[in-house]
């Protein structure tokens, strides 16, 4: 009976040792992770902001702008606009109403919830008077968007302070 050497032609694992399959396999996954951590995990999506260029954002890159239209609520016949602006971190809140009761201040905020039935008080702005308001919040956008459902709403005064004038819903769209 004749005997015949091993093939060293057959495929698969049998060419190279074990640990050195765990070697190719662990540096490959280092690779795809590392791939992956830069491209989608990391906070700079990718691109390095250490570099020497300047990194200094143009002011028109530091500020977003939504618009909150109030709606009248309550038989009242106030209406305007909630003009909210953010620049370098924080927010600002300018509110202009028609249809206002003269010298009244009116009590106004950001609630928690939808118009017209709108929940807790989440941030206080500047009373309304004459039909205008201007706050600064110590919140950007972002941190309002991550807040959803929120909603601007007018009292009618501090002595009616259950009393709603308008409401209008903040959309980041």
């Amino acid at each position: 009976m004749e005997e015949t050497a091993p093939s060293t032609t057959s495929g698969g694992y049998n060419k190279r040792p074990l640990w050195q399959w765990l070697v190719i396999y662990i540096a490959l996954g280092a690779i795809v992770y590392g791939a992956i951590y830069y491209f989608f995990l990391n906070k700079n999506n990718g691109y390095n902001t250490n570099s020497s260029m300047d990194t200094t954002p143009s002011p028109s890159a530091t500020i977003r702008e939504i618009i909150v239209t109030l709606e009248p609520v309550n038989d009242s016949q106030e209406a305007g606009t909630a003009t909210i602006t953010e620049e370098n971190g924080q927010t600002k809140v300018v509110i202009s109403l028609t249809g206002y009761a003269e010298g009244v201040a009116q009590p106004a905020h950001i609630h928690i919830g939808e118009c017209p039935g709108v929940g807790a008080v989440k941030y206080p702005l500047t009373s309304v008077t004459n039909g205008t308001s201007v706050t600064a919040l110590a919140v950007n956008l972002e941190q309002l968007r991550q807040e959803l459902p929120l909603a601007i709403n007018i009292h009618k005064s501090a002595t009616e302070v259950s009393t709603y004038t308008a409401c209008g819903p903040l959309n980041f769209q």
